[in-house]
């Protein structure tokens, strides 16, 4: 019933996108995996430019050094690979991978949880600042600033892969995705891009180079999770949950909201506990 409904209405084409880059012999590149990297080498980038701008920093004085950002690239990576891969198994499939345990490690046929890689990377900058005396709200607010910019290519390429699509609906910008059923969908991923990459993107970049925030260590990065928790929250509301968990209650609540509410509190209470830096000392 409610294809024959939804169907007449409204069906944008879903561009036809390879999801594979290139093919060189049994090695595929993948859109995806593409957007990972290009995300945490801007990340890399964005960071050492606003630990190298002193404008931005108590005082004038820089927080930790730029080759600290170099250092902590090879962390971040694995934070986010092992993280979001760990994220996965236990949030949204544990079932499946407990009956087969290999498949853990098969990355490349997809599974990557945000609320895996988030505490996965949190764990790996806490570990890396109190390393190099580092402090660590600091190093929380410099890698956050640039964190959406990821976000918003790998919702993109979420897109690219037909997967994570919304719920159905006859919105004019509606899509029939290719392994979506009969239905005409939301693009659920590409709200997400655009609330928690482009939009975050800007509100963080306001609050570091118009209003300063950097040097108020804890309430970059308070805002970043506070934002991303209320922006997933919303799509929640638009995007289909996975078949594998479906509603956890009452036709509408998922896990994707469950695990985004505390972020939201952490976020909250992370700005309003924030207090400006007297000074931050040089690495």
């Amino acid at each position: 019933m409610i294809d024959s409904i939804i169907l007449p209405l409204a069906a944008l084409p879903f561009p036809n996108i390879d999801p594979v880059i290139v093919r060189l012999g049994p090695l595929a590149i993948h859109w995806y995996g593409v957007a990972y990297i290009v995300g945490i080498l801007f990340g890399w980038w964005y960071s050492k430019r606003l630990v190298s701008d002193e404008r931005l920093w108590a005082n004038g004085e820089r927080p930790m050094r730029p080759e600290d950002i170099d250092d902590f690239l090879v962390w971040a990576a694995i934070g986010i690979v092992l993280g979001g891969r760990v994220g996965y198994v236990l949030f949204y499939d544990f079932a499946r991978y407990l009956q087969n345990p290999l498949d853990i490690f098969a990355v490349w046929q997809g599974g990557m949880s945000f609320h895996g890689g988030f505490a996965g990377t949190t764990l790996a900058m806490i570990l890396f600042a109190r390393s190099r005396g580092i402090r660590v709200w600091t190093m929380f607010d410099v890698i956050a600033a640039g964190v959406p910019v990821a976000l918003g290519l790998v919702r993109c390429t979420n897109f690219i892969n037909s997967e994570l699509w919304g719920r159905p609906t006859d919105v004019p910008w509606a899509f029939e995705f290719p392994n979506g059923g009969p239905f005409t969908r939301h693009p659920s991923q590409l709200y997400e891009a655009l609330l928690e990459g482009l939009v975050l993107f800007i509100l963080l970049r306001i609050l570091t180079h118009v209003f300063l925030k950097l040097k108020t260590p804890g309430f970059v990065a308070g805002a970043f999770v506070a934002f991303y928790g209320c922006a997933r929250i919303f799509v929640e509301f638009f995007r289909e949950p996975d078949a594998q968990l479906g509603y956890l209650l009452g036709g509408w609540l998922t896990m994707g909201m469950v695990l985004s509410v505390p972020m939201v509190l952490a976020g909250v209470w992370a700005m309003a506990t924030a207090r400006p830096a007297e000074a931050l000392r040089p690495a």
